[in-house]
């Protein structure tokens, strides 16, 4: 049962990572003298927007269920699970966010993905 929460882990995370990456556009145009204060508007900046705030407490809700499934888990199965399929999670994401998929490769990559979670979780059944 615990690759089953290992997979709404890498759904949290990996369907947050674009909406993250576009709430947060506009950081560059931030400027303030000096270092310190730079980091202070610009972390303002990021709390204020919700646009980046809502997706980044999702991801962050992610990171808290990841642990509490550890104790669970088997780290064998938990690591691949996880850190793999945020990353074919986070393309679908960018996908319908309307993010264009320019290469084979990538449909090849999604399907290698999947069928190596597959081996692993298979494996340890």
């Amino acid at each position: 049962m615990s690759a089953g929460w290992l997979i709404v882990v890498a759904a949290m995370w990996g369907a947050t990572n674009p909406f993250i990456k576009q709430g947060s556009s506009g950081i560059e145009n931030v400027k303030e003298d000096g270092k310190v204060r730079q980091f202070l508007m610009e972390l303002k900046f990021l709390i204020c927007n919700w646009k980046y705030l809502i997706p980044f407490l999702v991801n962050q809700s992610g990171s808290v269920l990841y642990y509490i499934t550890l104790a669970s888990a088997e780290l064998s199965l938990a690591v691949p699970i996880t850190n793999s399929l945020t990353f074919l999670f986070t393309i679908l994401s960018g996908w319908f966010l309307g993010d264009k998929i320019h290469h084979w490769e990538t449909y090849l990559g999604m399907l290698l993905v999947l069928a190596g979670v597959t081996l692993c979780v298979s494996d340890k059944l």
